[in-house]
């Protein structure tokens, strides 16, 4: 049971650094490169300092979902997705799969060239939708990590 013990460590450290980068991007970072006075300043630095979480934060998903898979699989957790009182692993599944497909799909593939082009075009309007979408993709798993957190100590809701 050694490698469950080993799983679940670096699970919550993955969690830890993904979900915490993704924090930092949306409370300090975002905040921060609003306050850029040149537009070209703001999308220069923003790509960068994305860029360079964007290598943690893939690394940091395949963490999870591999010691997630191995976790649920050694322990034979499947019938867990049938079960509404175990609604934080769909929701944990949920949010891996959606950043796993932005990391790893959308943004190599053309996300990160749209992005560039449409704040050329409206810095304003990107910003905001970028800002949108990281506050609701954290605000999505802090409600996961709250539930998993309450879940795994047989806090269920239902």
């Amino acid at each position: 049971m050694y490698d469950i013990a080993i799983a679940r460590i670096l699970h919550i450290v993955g969690v830890i650094l993904w979900i915490g980068g993704v924090a930092f991007v949306t409370t300090v970072l975002l905040p921060t490169v609003k306050q850029f006075k040149s537009k070209e300043e703001r999308i220069d630095f923003f790509e960068k300092a994305e860029h360079r979480f964007a290598r943690q934060a893939r690394l940091t998903t395949l963490l999870v979902g591999l010691t997630g898979f191995h976790m649920v699989a050694r322990l034979n957790m499947w019938e867990r997705f049938l079960d509404i009182s175990f609604w934080w692993m769909h929701l944990m599944v949920l949010i891996w799969l959606v950043f796993t497909l932005l990391l790893f799909v959308l943004e190599p593939l053309f996300l990160h060239k749209k992005m560039r082009e449409k704040a050329e075009i409206d810095p304003e309007g990107t910003y905001r939708r970028i800002y949108k979408m990281h506050l609701h993709l954290f605000i999505l798993s802090i409600i996961t990590i709250i539930g998993a957190a309450a879940g795994s100590h047989g806090w269920l809701f239902f």
